[in-house]
This record gives structure tokens, sequence and C-alpha cells, in this order.
């Protein structure tokens, strides 16, 4: 197993790491937008916050050594269902090529207030 780590995505805010390369696949750990630099929430609003969601996810996947296109399957955690087509917008520009298998779910409550929150597992090489 090797853990990813990366300086151009937020810092753990728990007991987890930012992600795992296992049997070929990153498992990486729920992103939400939150400044690798400061760690505070990015945006006020679903479409900024999902932009920044996925500019973590992005890192995360460079720092394994994939990428978007890579991505088999995500988890979206969104706090409002109704927020659901603002972040299909801002989601799928993360997927010019392919879409991958997902789930999304409305949420009680997210991590520091956050709108949004998404996880992937990606196939790395």
């Amino acid at each position: 197993m090797q853990i990813v780590s990366t300086p151009h995505a937020p810092a753990a805010i728990g007991p987890y790491v930012q992600g795992n390369v296992v049997g070929g696949f990153l498992f990486a750990s729920g992103q939400i937008p939150l400044d690798p630099e400061t760690g505070e929430i990015v945006g006020s609003d679903i479409r900024s916050q999902t932009a920044q969601v996925m500019k973590n996810v992005r890192a995360i996947l460079e720092a394994a050594g994939s990428s978007f296109d890579q991505v088999v399957k995500t988890t979206c955690f969104l706090d409002n269902m109704d927020d659901f087509a603002a972040f299909n917008e801002v989601y799928a520009e993360s997927f010019p090529s392919h879409l991958p298998s997902r789930s999304a779910v409305e949420v009680a409550r997210l991590p520091k207030g956050a709108l949004v929150e998404v996880e992937v597992i990606a196939v790395v090489g």
C-alpha cells in the first residue's frame, strides 16, 4: 500500500490520509472545498465550492500518478439536493472524455459547513 500525500490538496483534518494506492487503484478520501494553504472553505455557493473540490481531487489524482481520465467511480455528497443541477455543470467539466460511475446523495451535514464533498476511485498508471 502506498499513501498519497500532496501539499496541493488540503491536509487531512482527522485520522485519515488523502489517499491510498492499492492493487493499481487510488482510493481518495473525500474532498471538501478547502484551500490547501489556509485550510478555509473556498466560496459560498455550490459552483465555486464544487470547482475547489475538483481542484483538490485533481491534485490528489496527479500526486498518485493518475488523472480524471482514469477515475472509475465517484461518490458525491451534497448538503442540498436542490444544488444538484449546478453541481453537475461544474463536476462535468472535469470529465470531458468519459464519465465515471457515480453515486450522489444529500447529507444532513458536511465538515466545516461545506456544501459538497467528492471522493474518487481511480486507476493508477
